[in-house]
């Protein structure tokens, strides 16, 4: 089970939680709740340390890079990144509760009756947010003071939290997750919730559709060029991300084929490895959508000013995602907790349903790379036409 991807471990768990769930007595389920409750207190125990311990140091390493590029790259990033989100938040604050509706009665919590055996309490040594300013002020002083004793402690502490990530959460979570959907088939909820997130699943994949689309339209009216043929360019990275959901393994891929759409060579070649850190529109996009679902089947307020905080938060943390396995929900479990008040069991939940539709956010990220690679080139084309008509 360790060597199968995630993905295919995290559905046989879906699974087999709800094939046992149907006649498992209640002790025995009593003992996944058991495992649950201990891990939930570890999970929220270390998600704070995550949020120091990666990005810390990515703010760091992009906070070096300074220069017109950087900036620019980063901004057009961040708003795309940040307008996919509200996307999805506009979307389905309209076409969520039309879905919902038939499980309005319906908690992902699990029923009362099903109570751990005992309990394990680990607070937490920071709270959430104090971990994201801690992260913010160090990174950016290190970035900008040369701290290098300080930048070699923290890519230390970057090896522990993804060594603690890979080989302690990644391979529990599958357990966790057959545990959550157990409970909830022991007390006959599972099949509504599984009928509410086809549904999401089917709009998030329309969402991602319409993201790739107004991106490249924006591209190609900046540079003039047809937008379908563009889009059409960049579709070998768009399913080498499909094949991998990895960002980083299609960087050479999305390279070659933004320059086949005539972005400059040293341009594609600052931009592209950048946006496959920064630009995480599909990823925003997908947990965005995932997080309406699981407020509405909680009843936990959704109102836009709450979801605007969580977005824009949400695209900033998301730059420690790259080369963690998960790393996207992995770091959106801080905004989560800190401005969703979500508790460990709907987290789960989200790492499920965000986990089941991985390779689609990966590719519409990576894509969207190409048509931001296409608009920085065009705006520094532009600028060099000018510096060399004034020193004419």
């Amino acid at each position: 089970m360790i060597r199968l991807p995630l993905l295919a471990r995290v559905i046989i768990a879906i699974v087999l939680g709800i094939a046992i769930g149907q006649f498992l007595p209640t002790g025995g389920v009593r003992v996944f709740a058991t495992f649950n409750g201990i891990f939930s207190q570890f999970l929220s125990f270390v998600v704070p340390l995550i949020i120091v311990g990666l990005v810390t140091p990515a703010i760091a390493d992009i906070g070096k890079r300074a220069g017109k590029l950087l900036l620019i790259a980063v901004a057009i990033a961040y708003v795309d990144t940040v307008v996919a989100g509200l996307l999805a938040y506009g979307v389905g604050s309209v076409a969520f509760p039309n879905v919902v509706t038939s499980v309005v009665d319906v908690h992902v919590k699990g029923p009362e009756g099903i109570e751990p055996y005992f309990s394990v309490t680990i607070p937490s040594m920071i709270d959430v947010m104090s971990a994201l300013v801690f992260s913010f002020m160090v990174g950016i002083c290190v970035a900008y003071g040369g701290h290098q004793t300080l930048k070699a402690f923290f890519e230390e502490f970057r090896k522990v939290i993804v060594m603690t990530i890979k080989n302690a959460i990644v391979p529990l979570l599958p357990l966790y997750i057959f545990g959550i959907f157990l409970t909830m088939t022991h007390s006959g909820q599972v099949g509504h919730i599984l009928e509410v997130f086809a549904w999401v699943i089917l709009i998030i994949f329309g969402l991602h559709v319409f993201i790739l689309l107004y991106e490249f339209v924006v591209a190609g009216l900046v540079v003039k060029k047809n937008p379908f043929k563009l889009l059409y360019n960049m579709l070998p990275a768009y399913f080498m991300a499909l094949g991998t959901s990895s960002s980083a393994a299609t960087i050479p891929v999305t390279l070659q084929q933004a320059k086949k759409n005539g972005v400059p060579g040293n341009i594609a070649d600052f931009t592209i490895p950048l946006c496959a850190t920064i630009h995480m529109s599909g990823s925003a996009m997908k947990i965005t959508a995932c997080a309406l679902t699981i407020c509405l089947l909680e009843g936990i307020p959704y109102d836009f000013s709450m979801f605007l905080h969580f977005v824009m938060m949400l695209a900033i943390v998301m730059v420690a995602a790259p080369g963690v396995p998960g790393g996207a929900i992995m770091a959106a479990l801080a905004p989560l907790s800190s401005i969703l008040g979500f508790d460990t069991e709907s987290q789960a939940l989200m790492i499920a349903l965000y986990i089941a539709m991985d390779s689609f956010g990966t590719a519409c990220n990576v894509t969207g790379d190409g048509a931001i690679a296409v608009v920085v080139g065009k705006l520094f084309e532009n600028r060099r036409v000018e510096n060399t008509e004034k020193n004419s």
